[in-house]
């Protein structure tokens, strides 16, 4: 019973952790994301709360904590009020198998258990693609339970829109999978250690630099962010489906967002670009007698692929100009999926012929 309770109260204080860490993110990203628009554009950004406007992360927090809460008189009260949640907790729950650092086991009051995974489970990828769909109907039940045309217009946009592109998402990755031959996150980051160009982007017999691309492309469109933002596009449908949203429910809409964002971050940094392993074989501090160490340099590797990802979200909000809905869908079906399917076609004659 001790026993249960320790490992309870492990799995518990992990939770927190990661939660916490995603929260903070999520600060940090509202406010990095501004500033790289300013400077992209030439401006400052955020300048007045704190110094460098460091603090307006908090600023719009508060701000949002404590707006009136408006329910409008024809909506769905019930349905209103879970579509926010619905889309919070789809987005957090994917994280659960999310390896952001080394398969170490760590034995604490005679209980062994894994600092930087939470659950490894053979279906990883299955568990990620599965609750990231539940996130579309919170999308959908807030557009359609706000009694607004421009909140059901923006629910439907975003309902075609991630059929459309959650189905690229999901065969881009079925090449690396054919290649690693497990749905483990673990096990697939574990498989690209040594050089780079074990990464499986790069690697051998056929590298998945077209899955690559279309996955990429395929996680902006799903996360509705620029130039796939047509469920929430400003100049057409107001705020599209949280249009008629304030307060803490807006917020929730807003950092589901942002926690998708860095979801589809880390699995792309997992499934193409190798995880936490360095891009040369084991770790510069384990080489220079700082084993014990090692794992903050894995965990540092996986940081900054995932920001690099979150970084090339911004560039494309800087860059690109919204497509029309015809062309999204185009786009999706015409272009995207048939590059896919071509490219589990070849991986898989490749991986047949020449085994790794």
């Amino acid at each position: 019973m001790a026993e249960l309770a320790l490992r309870m109260a492990f799995s518990l204080a992990q939770i927190t952790v990661v939660m916490g860490v995603i929260m903070l993110t999520i600060m940090v990203l509202t406010l990095a994301e501004r500033k790289v628009l300013g400077w992209m554009q030439d401006r400052m950004g955020p300048m007045e709360v704190g110094p460098y406007g460091i603090l307006q992360p908090v600023a719009d927090g508060l701000k949002l904590f404590f707006k009136e809460d408006i329910v409008p008189a024809g909506a769905n009260r019930f349905l209103f009020s879970l579509a926010p949640i619905l889309a919070l907790v789809a987005a957090l729950i994917g994280f659960a198998v999310v390896p952001f650092g080394p398969d170490t086991t760590i034995e604490l009051f005679g209980i062994q258990f894994k600092p930087f995974i939470i659950s490894d489970i053979n279906i990883g990828i299955l568990y990620i693609l599965a609750f990231t769909s539940i996130g579309a109907y919170g999308v959908i039940l807030g557009g359609w339970a706000s009694n607004s045309k421009y909140s059901l217009l923006g629910g439907l946009r975003s309902a075609a829109q991630v059929i459309s592109y959650e189905l690229n998402v999901g065969l881009a990755i079925v090449g690396v999978l054919l290649l690693a031959g497990s749905l483990s996150l673990v096990k697939i980051t574990q498989a690209q250690a040594g050089w780079f160009w074990n990464w499986y982007v790069f690697a051998p017999p056929f590298p998945q630099l077209l899955a690559f691309v279309v996955y990429v492309i395929s996680a902006v469109a799903e996360t509705n962010r620029v130039p796939f933002d047509l469920p929430e596009a400003e100049s057409e449908l107001v705020a599209g489906f949280f249009t008629e949203y304030s307060g803490m429910r807006f917020a929730f809409f807003f950092i589901a967002e942002y926690a998708n964002m860095i979801l589809v971050s880390c699995i792309a940094a997992a499934l193409f670009l190798g995880g936490w392993n360095a891009p040369y074989p084991g770790t510069a501090l384990a080489r220079m007698g700082f084993v014990q160490f090692a794992w903050v340099e894995n965990v540092v590797w996986f940081a900054a692929k995932v920001y690099f990802f979150l970084f090339l979200f911004f560039w494309l909000r800087a860059t690109l100009p919204r497509l029309r809905y015809d062309q999204l869908m185009r786009f999706g079906w015409k272009v995207m999926l048939p590059i896919a399917l071509g490219n589990i076609l070849v991986t898989a004659i490749a991986a047949y012929l020449f085994p790794r």
